[in-house]
């Protein structure tokens, strides 16, 4: 069957030649290889999508609450909940952070699109903590300039598995896993993308560990990836995580707690710090109790 046949039948919400354009601009891949529309699939072939915007998603303001930690005329900080997706993609058309700041902000950047306006970097959804908002192009640019060349750090807490002695630097490259394609994995240095992790003890506690990572780069489920890697999954991630948790959660325990910067207007340095939240305070009560 063609690729364009296959993925009309699958992809119903999107159109045919909306198909047709993401596979000419490479968004489609097959095999990890860029392939025309035309392309004859065969059985066990491998279809990426990157980056698939779904023409129809009505970006509908939505009064949902939003927890903001600061705001001036050029940029937010938002304290984002576990739970909520960064912006509408297939799958998720409503009821998410970019649908909250329509509702409660009048200007937003569009650098990323329509579909992304703010958005300067992103938080998984099971993610929670700080996430910058742009209200204007200039201040946008500004800001992912900013986390491109590392004068923004953010740093986020994790709860790890097992017993980690002692802090260090984890720097490895990342690409999507040949085994599932809906998760990442350290790979080849000749592959992926470089992702560089910083991690510092935070506290021990028996069989876990509380930590504090620094993003150097910001790769797609970069710290999670990361703690697996070493052998210490985020407690509460179904994805990178052990099968069986000893605590019921909805998603991984990572929070970006703390996030620097440089204000895009006056250069002034600015720190924005949130708690933890308390879900994640309650198990670590729990796990204070235990000896």
């Amino acid at each position: 069957m063609r690729l364009d046949t296959f993925l009309s039948e699958k992809l119903k919400e999107v159109s045919r030649s909306q198909l047709k354009k993401h596979i000419d601009n490479g968004e489609v891949l097959v095999n990890d290889k860029k392939v025309k529309a035309g392309f004859a699939l065969q059985q066990n072939d491998v279809i990426t999508i990157i980056n698939l915007q779904n023409p129809q998603i009505d970006l509908t303001p939505q009064n949902i609450p939003l927890d903001v930690i600061f705001e001036n005329e050029d940029y937010a900080i938002i304290n984002k909940p576990q739970g909520m997706v960064v912006h509408p993609a297939v799958g998720n058309y409503n009821g998410t952070l970019v649908n909250a700041l329509l509702y409660r902000i009048k200007t937003l950047s569009d650098v990323n699109g329509e579909y992304r306006p703010g958005i300067v970097h992103r938080l998984d959804k099971d993610t929670s903590g700080l996430i910058v908002i742009a209200k204007n192009d200039k201040a946008h640019r500004i800001l992912a300039k900013q986390i491109e060349t590392k004068q923004c750090k953010r740093y986020y807490l994790a709860l790890v598995e097992g017993i980690v002695r002692e802090g260090g630097v984890i720097q490895t490259n990342i690409a999507r896993s040949p085994k599932d394609r809906k998760k990442f994995a350290v790979c080849k240095d000749n592959q992926g993308k470089c992702a560089t992790t910083i991690f510092k003890v935070v506290k021990n506690y028996k069989d876990f560990t509380l930590l504090e990572c620094e993003l150097k780069t910001g790769r797609t489920h970069q710290i999670r990836v990361h703690c697996n890697y070493i052998g210490h999954p985020i407690v509460g991630d179904f994805v990178y995580g052990y099968k069986k948790q000893k605590f019921k959660t909805n998603g991984q325990l990572l929070h970006a707690y703390k996030l620097s910067l440089l204000d895009p207007s006056t250069k002034e340095p600015k720190t924005f710090e949130c708690p933890l939240p308390d879900y994640f305070t309650d198990i670590l009560k729990k796990l204070d109790k235990v000896k």
